[in-house]
């Protein structure tokens, strides 16, 4: 299933999907509505979805999106392929203006992430992963979407770094958190923390800028499905904390159990 034009469709449509959002990014009316949840939803987040939507429609492979109509499990339970998206992942993070927030796409077959996608409209950075070819980053050169093997780009990246790091959420930070971390301060001794919004945090476990990303706290199938495939392909474990066993998706529940990230 997994092929180059395969992976060049979904990065080119991240890409443009980022774009997209940068235009509302750099204008002066987000059009900030509250979901039903009460989390944030602007016009980058609606006008992404349809982008990506149209992008990938012409796989024939279905799609769960996050911002998408729900779609009961009776019928995503006979995907054993599918598109799980995050149209902007970090909106708290977009209303910040602080850059840190990501277009995520993965492609799950039988419940594991086959291809990962996390890609920075802000910075232009783009992290990808995939069964088979490895887990790659690099910036996009004037938004040009393409994608590369070369193995300069792979990850993890090179360093010389001594301490244990852990990554931690910058908008969320649960008490349980905060204890795994003194945990791992008791076992190493020094530690730092470092701390990003939306799946970067993930991507930062995949290039090797730390060691670990505890995150015992509410997320959602799709917010880690893409950063799961980059990390996973990078050569680290994506743990589910109640079973122990590597995060799987499209459950029957899209709440996902506590987890944690890790270098092997």
């Amino acid at each position: 299933m997994m092929n180059d034009q395969l992976i060049q469709l979904a990065i080119s449509t991240a890409i443009e999907a980022g774009n997209g959002i940068l235009e509302v990014y750099n204008s002066e009316e987000f059009g900030i509505v509250s979901k039903a949840d009460d989390s944030p939803l602007t016009k980058a987040d609606i006008l992404s979805h349809d982008i990506i939507m149209k992008g990938l429609i012409e796989t024939g492979i279905p799609i769960l999106s996050e911002e998408g109509a729900s779609i009961d499990y009776e019928e995503r339970n006979k995907w054993p392929l599918l598109w799980i998206v995050d149209p902007i992942d970090g909106t708290k993070e977009f209303i910040k203006r602080n850059g840190e927030f990501t277009v995520n796409i993965a492609l799950i077959e039988n419940q594991i992430p086959i291809l990962g996608i996390v890609y920075v409209p802000v910075s232009g950075l783009l992290f990808w992963g995939a069964k088979n070819y490895g887990s790659f980053s690099y910036l996009i050169s004037n938004q040009t979407p393409h994608f590369s093997i070369d193995p300069k780009y792979k990850l993890p990246n090179k360093s010389d770094r001594k301490i244990y790091t852990v990554v931690a959420s910058r908008s969320h930070l649960s008490k349980e958190t905060a204890d795994f971390i003194l945990e791992k301060e008791k076992e190493y001794g020094q530690i730092e923390t470092l701390s990003k919004g939306s799946s970067l945090k993930l991507c930062m476990v995949a290039e090797g800028s730390a060691d670990c990303y505890p995150r015992f706290a509410p997320t959602m199938e799709w917010d880690t499905a893409a950063g799961h495939g980059v990390c996973k392909y990078a050569g680290c474990t994506v743990m589910d904390w109640e079973t122990k066993k590597e995060m799987i998706y499209n459950r029957k529940e899209l709440l996902n159990n506590w987890f944690l990230v890790e270098r092997n």
